[in-house]
């Protein structure tokens, strides 16, 4: 990811939440030939000095029949974006697009038994506890989950590069820095995030 160092941040707090808000990312391989598959991710920080990339992929996926403990593959995070229009400013210009996002390069440890039961109970709380009846991994019993496991093939990502991207306008003057906030907050939920981070970034 090419990352202009007036977009570059090594704020690893903006790493976790455009992880954690979207965590539906790419997991991209090259071992034979470029492959990449969308999976559900989960930054884990049970250590904070070693934290990982934990995911699962499908078992019949070619991915997963490929990878192996060593490999290398890349982890990409899009997350807020939006159309920035020229029209916005105070001079000619071309539009743009504003946008957060996280590539992760890792070496590739496959999980045990026990890692991955573990990781599916995770991602399964995460997302289950917002529903109105959650229906958690201890609920459908053991003997099922494992049964279920055996179609799901769990990896460990051990981050070697992170790149965080923040592209949020800080290239423009303040009265057409201020007219794109004013102009995302009446747009859709997409505009009105990347709105709310230039403020932040503003502060």
């Amino acid at each position: 990811m090419f990352i202009p160092k007036l977009y570059r941040s090594e704020d690893f707090d903006v790493m976790r939440d455009i992880i954690k808000e979207n965590s539906f990312a790419l997991l991209i391989s090259s071992a034979d030939k470029i492959r990449a598959t969308h999976s559900m991710m989960l930054l884990n920080e049970d250590d904070p000095e070693n934290a990982y990339i934990e995911t699962h992929i499908s078992r019949a996926n070619p991915q997963a029949k490929i990878l192996k403990d060593g490999d290398e593959v890349l982890c990409d995070f899009l997350g807020a974006h939006t159309y920035i229009s020229s029209s916005w400013y105070d001079h000619i210009n071309v539009s743009t697009w504003n946008y957060e996002a996280v590539q992760i390069y890792g070496k590739v440890e496959l999980m045990n038994h026990d890692e991955l039961y573990a990781h599916l109970d995770k991602l399964t709380s995460k997302y289950e506890n917002f529903q109105q009846c959650p229906m958690m991994v201890k609920d459908m019993g053991k003997e099922f989950v494992e049964k279920e496991m055996k179609g799901a093939f769990g990896i460990k990502i051990i981050p070697t590069e992170i790149f965080i991207k923040q592209k949020l306008s800080q290239n423009r003057k303040e009265p057409d820095f201020n007219n794109i906030i004013t102009q995302l907050e009446q747009s859709d939920d997409n505009g009105k995030k990347i709105a709310e981070k230039m403020k932040l970034i503003k502060k």
